[in-house]
């Protein structure tokens, strides 16, 4: 059957998804349960692709992916075109294809009227087939600058600087606190959305370039910051925000109630076949309660689900969000619309505009949690309406395993305070647009910089600081960043997520 011309390619094609593996199949085991495309199949969703004049995908994009030029080139089966088209703004895309919210697809042009294109999955696929078709190979620099930099915290953003800075020619020492590196890609993201093959085989590819991983070094408690001050050229901090927000409130103290990050590292090192650490958690067998609706949230009920939970409620302390957009939140903002995850689609009970008040227990373990139901109240003399109790809807649940998905707050301060780091007024480290900190040889990027955000938003910021840190040493830089593209990252101040 001849395909329809590419300015038509919209009308001939319905969005479609591939599928995942039935529920009662996928929660027996830890492994990815999204099918993939086969080349024929990603090329139909390209060609839903209107290759916009105005491409507002490419703006709601935090990286700037050139969305329309990799679409066009997949409709021509030009693969490995379009692998460099997005390696050129992307350092990771079978990462960024899996767990990424996709804002790109909330501003597709389509999308005011259609459903959007499948852009976060045809980017997933041309990651996954360079590395099938071995296109995908270590680029180690040609020559070396004599230059060391230390970048502190593995993540996305660490990982993305460490690579465009070691293939400028600086040599690169990546300190990672746990015993392997990724931060939150390996011991935070469930192995059910991101598998630690995808992970290892980048981290590899780094290894090969020349990039130094130096594991179980914790900067700021094992070693002084300011060694690495003395050692090397220069220091970029990418911590994350680690600092997990908490819950003051009585029965806190009780035993079975876990921050939602120790429950998932765990799991993760269980899959890893790797010693878990402190106390042992699990859900299986247990009544368990998620307060938090986000993605840890959901991390957290899909992971319960394969430990075997007795039932799960996740509980969110905001109102529950409209099904669709509203007046005030038009395209091609990112659509603050009820989200329902893969997780959720397994199973458990949701609920919202519940306030935790207390918890009790027995012998020190927690047994129940107390709760009450809130509403706006009227708006005072500043313009802002109150949470409200509202009466007699007091309630309590029976629970043996309470999991706290509040997001995180700020970077951990032990770094920032042993190098005398000025902080904004979130606690995040203070960097200016060119990720310098207070510190003349200190920069900063990612969360520890712009606060709790996206996996494309750590990448972004990665390259970015790594491309001003290449200006630090050597005056010019190579590297591209997000203006060489036509694109400019939407202010730090007013960036959503």
């Amino acid at each position: 059957m001849p395909r329809p011309s590419k300015e038509k390619g919209f009308m001939a094609y319905l969005r479609e998804l591939p599928p995942d593996l039935p529920v009662e199949e996928r929660v027996r085991h830890y492994d990815e349960f999204t099918a993939t495309w086969s080349p024929e199949q990603t090329r139909d969703q390209s060609y839903r692709c209107m290759n916009c004049g105005v491409p507002f995908c490419q703006y709601g994009c935090p990286l700037g992916n050139i969305i329309p030029d990799f679409n066009d080139l997949v409709k021509d089966d030009q693969w490995r075109d379009a692998l460099d088209r997005l390696h050129s703004t992307n350092n990771f895309p079978e990462f960024t294809g899996r767990v990424c919210p996709a804002p790109c697809e909330a501003a597709c042009v389509l999308g005011i009227t259609e459903p959007p294109v499948t852009i976060k999955l045809i980017e997933r696929e041309i990651g996954d087939r360079g590395w099938q078709e071995g296109w995908i190979r270590p680029q180690p620099p040609k020559k070396r600058s004599g230059k060391r930099v230390a970048i502190v915290g593995s993540g996305p953003a660490g990982l993305a600087a460490a690579q465009q800075l070691n293939r400028a020619g600086h040599y690169v020492t990546v300190f990672e606190r746990a015993d392997e590196p990724g931060g939150l890609l390996t011991y935070g993201i469930p192995d059910f959305k991101l598998s630690k093959v995808v992970v290892c085989r980048r981290l590899d590819q780094m290894r090969a370039e020349g990039v130094e991983f130096r594991c179980n070094v914790w900067v700021g408690k094992e070693i002084p910051a300011t060694r690495l001050v003395e050692d090397f050229d220069i220091i970029l901090l990418t911590i994350g925000a680690t600092k997990s927000r908490d819950l003051d409130i009585p029965g806190r103290d009780l035993a079975g109630i876990h921050l939602a990050m120790e429950f998932l590292c765990q799991q993760n090192r269980r899959v890893a076949r790797r010693p878990v650490l402190g106390r042992e958690i699990t859900a299986r067998g247990k009544n368990v309660i998620i307060l938090g609706g986000g993605d840890t949230g959901s991390d957290c009920l899909g992971t319960s689900h394969r430990q075997g939970a007795k039932k799960v409620w996740s509980f969110e302390l905001l109102p529950k969000p409209p099904l669709d957009r509203i007046e005030s939140n038009p395209w091609p903002q990112w659509p603050f619309v009820l989200y329902t995850s893969s997780s959720h689609k397994e199973g458990g009970e949701r609920d919202w505009s519940v306030m935790t008040k207390r918890f009790s227990g027995e012998d020190g373990q927690v047994r129940r949690l107390h709760a009450v139901r809130w509403e706006w109240g009227p708006q005072d003399e500043n313009g802002r309406r109150p949470m409200v109790e509202i009466p007699r809807t007091d309630f309590e649940i029976e629970c043996e395993l309470v999991l706290l998905a509040l997001g995180f707050v700020h970077p951990e301060h032990d770094i920032a305070t042993q190098l005398g780091l000025e902080l904004d007024a979130r606690g995040n480290i203070r960097a200016g647009a060119d990720f310098r900190t207070s510190h003349d040889k200190v920069f900063a990027a990612g969360d520890a910089r712009r606060g709790q955000s996206l996996v494309v938003w750590a990448i972004h910021e990665g390259r970015e600081a790594a491309r001003e840190i290449d200006l630090a040493l050597r005056g010019y830089s190579d590297l591209p960043s997000a203006a060489s593209h036509g694109y400019d990252a939407v202010p730090l101040e007013t960036a959503a997520g």
